[in-house]
């Protein structure tokens, strides 16, 4: 059938939602793709970051640590909103479950991305601790495990606070992100689940980073591996033989 040269073709009903489905499964293969990519890319360059900072491998390895305990914690939240009894109570006459809209959420390029997010986010508190914990290592020589007990849990204490508020600060930023109804907000809900329940599971940052950390001078101490920042004390071993019989006579005289 001939058509006139101004004639357009418009697809409409079911063919038309196959097509833009079509669409849709093409750009989330393409972004998938790039994401096999990025994300291996994004966690070396973390490390890499890392080790520049402290400038010891088993260091950066201990606040990279953190990543794979928020990436646990972020996965957990997933399974959380696709159970029915999560968050299914009323507070203040108000259904927790219809106010933070939870439902089943499926694996999308939107939540790796709040993954990508996570992992740049997650080692802040490890970073903290590690650092003001090298720098106590560093102006205190130690010379048995006791003082390097010691030297970390005055470290750790003074940084507790500061861990804290920044994981606090990050969490409560995020909650109205969960409550958004606008334009935009089906995108950006998944993405703050992992960040919010990544930074959520930080909490506990300041409790074991310290312990692996104290673990690990205390190895190295034993084994008198070297360290970037570790002093040891020198203990001089008692005087034998003539000489220090003549200095005991002297004092006691």
């Amino acid at each position: 059938m001939p058509l006139p040269c101004c004639a357009l073709f418009c697809f409409c009903g079911r063919f038309q939602s196959c097509l833009n489905g079509g669409a849709k499964l093409r750009n989330q293969i393409r972004s998938e793709k790039k994401l096999t990519i990025v994300l291996p890319m994004s966690l070396f360059i973390i490390f890499l970051i890392l080790y520049l900072q402290f400038r010891d491998i088993p260091t950066a390895f201990l606040v990279f640590v953190d990543i794979a305990s928020s990436w646990m914690a972020g996965f957990i939240a997933l399974w959380l909103y696709a159970q029915p009894w999560f968050l299914d109570f009323a507070l203040f006459g108000v259904n927790l479950r219809e106010l933070f809209q939870i439902h089943p959420v499926h694996l999308s390029v939107a939540i790796w991305v709040g993954f990508l997010a996570l992992f740049g986010i997650a080692t802040d508190d490890g970073v903290v601790l590690s650092t003001y914990l090298n720098d106590c290592f560093s102006k205190t020589p130690v010379g048995s495990k006791r003082e390097i007990r010691e030297v970390t849990v005055e470290g750790a204490t003074r940084r507790v606070r500061a861990c804290l508020m920044t994981t606090a600060t990050t969490v409560i930023a995020f909650l109205p992100v969960f409550t958004s109804t606008g334009r935009g907000a089906d995108v950006m809900r998944p993405m703050a689940i992992p960040v919010f329940a990544g930074m959520f599971m930080a909490i506990i940052t300041p409790i074991f980073v310290p312990v692996l950390y104290c673990l690990l001078k205390e190895i190295k101490f034993v084994f008198r591996l070297p360290d970037p920042v570790l002093r040891i004390a020198e203990t001089r071993e008692p005087e034998t033989g003539p000489h220090a019989r003549t200095h005991a006579s002297t004092k006691d005289a």
